[in-house]
């Protein structure tokens, strides 16, 4: 690490917890990140300014007016562009000492798994249970720590599933794949700008630790935030033996 770098990424080396050392493993590492949306906007960010070697992005939409109000990588200039490569614009102005490799596509079967497969962590900043679902399948099968989160209205959530956890829960032990469920979108219920910022820095920090192996991650935990009343809670969770994902019981 150069002395520039070292003055770069200096206010982390300062913590114990991480110095060199840390952030020499965050340089090593590798984050995929799917969607670059609210949720994504803050995790893409703090991820490539803190120094994460390689940051993989993908989304296939594109930016328009309504989400500026709280998609914080993009801005005018980006309406009509793809929201990954408008993000990863963003990150190497901020930080042009990594590797991020945006993706205009929805990930998805072979695809998904391969980019999963190839990840130390993986950030869900999705807006579909179909999407959630299909990452979390994908980290079960390679044991890839999984960092979920989910804001809409005023409430937030956020979890992370590690499978190299014997007893961990996956996330279709929180949300099965065949439950009943009908899916809340900003689109439509709308949320409250920062509340994505509160949620996504919060993904970023856990990602974080767990590529430092620092900390307690939220593995086992899920938090959840009420901006209207600025509380947090924390629900325990618990591996499903029954659960379809990750089971030990399931055949190979």
């Amino acid at each position: 690490m150069d002395d520039s770098l070292l003055l770069r990424y200096s206010r982390h080396i300062l913590l114990d917890e991480i110095g060199i050392d840390g952030q020499a493993r965050l340089a090593a590492s590798s984050a995929l990140i799917i969607g670059a949306g609210g949720l994504g906007s803050p995790v893409a960010l703090y991820l490539a300014a803190t120094g994460i070697g390689r940051i993989v992005l993908a989304d296939h939409d594109t930016v328009d007016l309504t989400n500026l109000q709280r998609q914080i990588a993009h801005d005018m200039n980006s309406l009509g562009k793809n929201k990954a490569a408008s993000a990863a614009r963003r990150m190497a102005a901020m930080n042009p000492e990594i590797e991020i490799v945006p993706l205009d596509a929805r990930l998805a079967g072979d695809a998904l798994v391969g980019q999963v497969g190839n990840a130390d962590v993986v950030l869900d900043c999705s807006d579909n249970f179909a999407t959630r679902h299909a990452v979390n399948r994908a980290c079960v099968q390679h044991r890839k720590p999984l960092v979920s989160g989910s804001a809409v209205r005023f409430d937030g959530q956020i979890s992370v599933f590690d499978q190299r956890e014997g007893q961990a829960p996956c996330y279709a032990c929180l949300f099965p794949e065949n439950a009943v469920e009908s899916e809340m979108r900003c689109a439509e219920f709308g949320v409250f700008a920062p509340l994505v910022g509160v949620v996504g820095a919060m993904q970023a920090a856990e990602a974080l630790k767990l590529l430092m192996g620092i900390g307690r991650s939220l593995s086992g935990r899920l938090l959840l935030y009420n901006a209207l009343d600025a509380e947090w809670r924390t629900i325990r969770l618990k591996k499903d033996p029954a659960c379809p994902v990750c089971s030990v019981s399931q055949p190979s």
